[in-house]
């Protein structure tokens, strides 16, 4: 049964960007987006949660199980090269059994939903192969008509936006690439169908989430803040969708500011289309776990868990996505 509940975010989050606010979510069913390692965690993210989330926009990732618990594997086989011993076959088996023994839900979860890729022609940090992998593993999964996979832009290794950021060819911090390309709309339209215009002047605010506070110690490899951006509409009480966006290695804000946050075109569609986007942070870290670059875990740096429902970082997005919707 459909439970929806109001809470008032100054009470909760402690802020006072959104005034006497409160927000009415329709948490059924959400949708998850990333670019790299963000790309990486929305696809473990979705299969962790596939009865729960029915939609992923993924840029420049490989395919779920790829590292298996191994930084060794991952950088010889998931990043800017690919290997013979990369088979798909066995690591479609892996998630299977991982569904049979209750580590995620059943894969039939995923039939019918929603998966849009991309891989640029000019990113040499993931190479084409890898993502390739992922979209007959999602094929698979979803049915050839529920996926779209652009994989003919001249992009490098950066978020497509319509015209913010810097050099699309240019790989560089903080990776949102001026490609005259809007990614946020191509993908969102593709998870939700067709949508209002983005807004071009923003109603609503971006507001900070305590991620330790709410999630934790599944937190503990997380920066302190996170950040969602909230409509006026949302703020105002409307019923509102949840979109999650997951950033890149070396993209989390303590490197990068609010860039990703604000820079990728996702706000502009959110405001005028009822959706509140949240933007979990991570950090780096150069002690064990060791993380100098704050990426998301797909490799396992956390624990075994990592790309399964109880894995520490899938965990912690939960409880801050539900902690909005939660008095």
């Amino acid at each position: 049964m459909k439970k929806t509940l109001s809470v008032t975010l100054s009470a909760l989050l402690g802020i006072g960007m959104v005034n006497a606010a409160s927000l009415n979510l329709d948490l059924d069913h959400i949708t998850v987006s990333g670019l790299s390692s963000g790309g990486y965690m929305a696809n473990q993210f979705h299969l962790a949660h596939s009865d729960w989330v029915n939609g992923a926009a993924i840029i420049s990732a490989g395919p779920y199980g790829c590292a298996r618990n191994d930084i060794t594997i991952a950088l010889a086989e998931c990043v800017d090269k690919t290997s013979e011993d990369t088979n798909l076959d066995a690591l479609n088996e892996q998630a299977a059994n991982l569904a049979k023994n209750g580590k995620i839900p059943a894969l039939d979860n995923l039939s019918g939903d929603k998966v849009w890729l991309l891989h640029g022609t000019r990113d040499t940090r993931i190479a084409a192969g890898v993502t390739d992998m992922l979209a007959r593993q999602y094929q698979g999964w979803v049915g050839e008509q529920n996926m779209q996979y652009i994989a003919n832009k001249p992009f490098a290794h950066v978020y497509p936006t319509k015209q913010s950021g810097d050099n699309c060819q240019s790989s560089q911090s903080p990776f949102i690439g001026n490609c005259d390309y809007d990614a946020a709309g191509e993908s969102l339209q593709f998870l939700y169908g067709e949508l209002n215009p983005p807004a071009t002047e923003l109603s609503g605010d971006i507001i900070t989430l305590n991620q330790h506070k709410v999630a934790g110690s599944d937190a503990d490899t997380l920066a302190e803040t996170g950040y969602a951006y909230v409509p006026q509409s949302c703020a105002d009480g409307e019923k509102c969708r949840v979109h999650v966006s997951f950033h890149g290695c070396n993209q989390y804000a303590d490197a990068v500011g609010t860039a990703y946050v604000e820079q990728t075109g996702i706000n502009q569609w959110a405001d005028t289309n009822q959706l509140v986007v949240v933007y979990p942070q991570t950090r780096k870290s150069l002690f064990m776990p060791l993380n100098p670059q704050g990426c998301w875990d797909w490799w396992g740096y956390t624990n075994k868990h990592y790309a399964t429902t109880k894995g520490p970082q899938i965990k912690a997005v939960e409880a801050i996505v539900r902690s909005l919707n939660t008095q």
